[in-house]
């Protein structure tokens, strides 16, 4: 029985390591890709979580502007003998009675502007800086509540006067007084549009919510 040579031993056993390191660096290989698509998942489920962040910031933002706009309006007009001015008083620049006709109401008008421009617009607009007038939402100094890229604005209509339903004549928004039918009417109380405007911590996300509300004017 012949017995393998010193030599081919060697060979042999140099082959084998040759293999083992192939082997190795395909573990590696796999390894590496693993670990990439992990990382990958990683920041990909970071950012959808920043992003919902942003969402519901801005969401809870427009509504805390929208709320303090009606309680502002409710305040304002609840004085006996008080009553609003749209376009003076606490809401120079920012109330706009309702004027289909009218400029702001245009194409590229400035409520119509606010209203549905999909990016951060704040012109003919008023900031919401809480019910003192004196927070700074954008500011990282307060623990009370998360920082905000751009302080929250609302812009409010005069939608003309409140009537109930069924009563001859056309929608507030239409512009048209019409007949009130049935001889109700009650000049004192108008209806008003509200819109608020909001981003979350970061400015690209904006959200954009509108409610209706009675209250006193002249």
């Amino acid at each position: 029985m012949l017995m393998p040579s010193k030599q081919s031993l060697h060979r042999s056993a140099h082959a084998q390591r040759g293999v083992v390191l192939v082997i190795a660096l395909i573990f590696l290989l796999l390894l590496t890709i693993l670990a990439i698509s992990a990382s990958g998942r990683s920041l990909l489920q970071e950012r959808m979580v920043g992003g919902l962040r942003n969402a519901q910031q801005a969401e809870m933002s427009a509504d805390t502007a929208l709320r303090g706009a009606e309680w502002k309006l409710w305040t304002t007009t609840s004085t006996v003998g008080s009553q609003l001015n749209c376009g003076s008083g606490v809401f120079t620049g920012s109330c706009y009675l309702y004027d289909p006709s009218s400029a702001v109401y245009g194409a590229t008008g400035t409520v119509t502007n606010f209203r549905t421009s999909q990016g951060w617009f704040t012109t003919g607009a008023q900031a919401y800086t809480g019910p003192s007038n004196t927070l700074d939402y954008t500011s990282s100094s307060s623990a009370n509540y998360s920082q905000l890229a751009k302080n929250p604005v609302y812009m409010i209509e005069d939608l003309g006067v409140e009537l109930p339903p069924g009563i001859n004549g056309g929608l507030h928004e239409s512009g048209a007084t019409g007949s009130t039918g049935t001889g109700y009417t009650n000049p004192s109380r108008h209806i008003y549009r509200i819109t608020a405007r909001a981003t979350g911590g970061n400015v690209n996300t904006v959200r954009t919510l509108e409610s209706t509300f009675a209250a006193k004017s002249n």
